[in-house]
């Protein structure tokens, strides 16, 4: 019987580091050009995402998606957009982020950090909620302020991201 209890303990005990820090696994980013209503995806994500729920300022949000996986449902629309005029796939392959702040709120996690598209990197906020092992985050920019000028004026340029995170 003791045996089985320094056992259980053991389990319990490895169980409770192994849910402390947990990676990404996958994820989907979608998102919304207002102006236009066109709403699309992007992905070939890759991640090196360590949160870790005891200590949430030691957790790193960090990872990228490829440019040449975006899809608005349009193929003419998509080969537009990954071209020099806007995206410029071949230039900048791909999107990053990188955090430099992670505080929990009321309603989940507020992830602050630097989103590098282009070649120009700028401070974007995202708001996470968790729900078991899913994080579910938004957050929001202007193509404009990467030099992506769909339409002419800033605000008429925002996007809706959200960013859906698998946690193992």
């Amino acid at each position: 019987m003791k045996y089985y209890s320094k056992l259980l303990i053991f389990l319990l005990l490895t169980l409770q580091v192994l849910n402390a820090q947990q990676s990404v696994t996958s994820a989907r980013v979608e998102f919304v050009f207002v102006s236009k209503d066109v709403d699309g995806t992007i992905e070939g994500f890759q991640s090196s995402s360590k949160i870790i729920s005891e200590e949430l300022t030691s957790s790193v949000f960090e990872g990228s998606v490829a440019v040449s996986t975006l899809k608005t449902g349009n193929f003419l629309r998509d080969w537009h957009l990954k071209s020099s005029k806007y995206f410029d796939e071949e230039t900048y392959p791909t999107i990053t982020f990188k955090s430099t702040e992670v505080t929990s709120n009321e309603n989940g996690l507020e992830v602050i950090g630097t989103i590098t598209i282009k070649g120009i990197s700028k401070t974007i906020t995202w708001y996470f909620q968790k729900d078991g092992n899913t994080l579910r985050g938004a957050a929001t920019l202007f193509s404009s302020d990467f030099n992506i000028n769909i339409k002419k004026g800033r605000q008429e340029n925002k996007v809706e991201i959200n960013l859906i995170l698998e946690l193992g």
